[in-house]
């Protein structure tokens, strides 16, 4: 059985930390550390987390633009999941 739960408070909340730690990132991109997982170290993947909520973007620096590719909740082993899906 599946279930879609739906609170669209939450997810706005969730959304506006989201756009307020790109907009950090576009100060610290290249300043925070590599991930830990060698095939993302190797990538250049860095991580950076959400100030409010328990979830982390992937991304990637080229030149002076910083790439998102993927957003994770804490709880999941988010580096080993992104590098299995690369």
């Amino acid at each position: 059985m599946h279930y879609t739960l739906l609170n669209p408070i939450a997810a706005e909340s969730i959304w506006r930390d989201a756009k307020e730690t790109r907009k950090t990132l576009t100060t610290v991109a290249g300043s925070l550390k590599p991930c830990d997982h060698p095939k993302l170290r190797a990538l250049g993947y860095h991580a950076i987390k959400f100030e409010k909520h328990d979830y982390a973007m992937l991304y990637r620096v080229e030149g002076d633009t910083a790439y998102v590719d993927g957003i994770y909740h804490l709880m999941q082993d988010y580096e080993n999941l992104f590098a299995s899906e690369l």
